[in-house]
């Protein structure tokens, strides 16, 4: 009898924000995952018990049956723990990692079958993430690899797509101006209400609003505010407010700066 994509015996390498929502939906889907490793005991332990899966904390005790291996580390753990993830693993088990900033390539020399199963979205554990509308990347070894890693994505999410290791770095690149960078100005702005007795709640309809419009607008055309045509009397006294700290001021004028001259 076939057997379905589902009954494939994964196993999690990594129990961090991306492992732990990637493992808790794939499981929501029947996937069956056998074991997580990670290298904190009450990590791999939390997240293994969610999956109903094995756990432990040492590269040697991974299981060395499994089809799948989806690595979610930090790059310089990866970088660090590679060799003993790769070590007594079948002939036939499928390797992939989950990062936008780390070549295909990586895997070439360690086994003869690897991949990239990469999500695009930010991760919390404490947040649940509807994966339909997670953009996955996918890029492997063969055509034949390619293919089952996209079966896999296609439970998960309606936006499974092709990309090369070049493609995921602009990728992740993008990424990072759009979210980490974005949530930094949110953390500055938390800052700057707090020192005026202002709840930072009060900046959540903009923020909501500034989301929805690049869903219809260009980012260039949603663009907005004093910068756009660099107003000299709003940005000075700007700038005058933030007089008590030089990086948020430069920061200011920067931005300021590049806003005004990419239009």
């Amino acid at each position: 009898m076939k057997r379905s994509i589902e009954d494939t015996p994964i196993v999690l390498i990594g129990a961090g924000n991306l492992a732990t929502n990637l493992a808790k939906a794939l499981y929501r889907k029947g996937f069956r995952i056998v074991q997580v490793y990670s290298r904190t005991e009450e990590s791999a332990r939390e997240l293994a018990q969610k999956v109903e899966a094995e756990y432990t904390t040492d590269l040697a005790e991974v299981n060395p049956y499994a089809k799948l291996y989806i690595v979610s580390l930090k790059d310089s753990a990866f970088a660090e723990l590679l060799q003993g993830i790769v070590e007594g693993k079948r002939e036939e088990a499928l390797m992939v990692h989950t990062a936008g900033s780390i070549p295909m390539n990586v895997w070439e020399g360690h086994v003869p079958h690897y991949g990239v199963f990469y999500p695009m979205q930010t991760f919390s554990k404490q947040r649940e993430v509807d994966f339909k509308e997670i953009p996955f990347f996918i890029e492997a070894s063969s055509t034949e690899d390619a293919a089952f890693l996209k079966a896999i994505a296609s439970t998960l999410s309606n936006c499974v797509y092709d990309a090369d290791s070049e493609q995921r770095k602009s990728l992740h690149l993008a990424a990072v101006f759009t979210c980490n960078f974005t949530n930094h100005m949110y953390a500055l702005a938390a800052e700057l209400l707090k020192k005026y007795n202002l709840p930072f709640d009060v900046m959540l309809p903009l923020i909501d609003e500034t989301a929805r419009k690049v869903h219809e607008l260009e980012p260039k055309t949603a663009q907005t505010g004093p910068a756009i045509r660099y107003d000299e009397n709003v940005i000075g006294n700007h700038l005058r407010m933030l007089a008590d700290d030089p990086a948020m001021q430069r920061l200011y004028e920067l931005l300021s700066r590049s806003i005004h001259e990419r239009q």
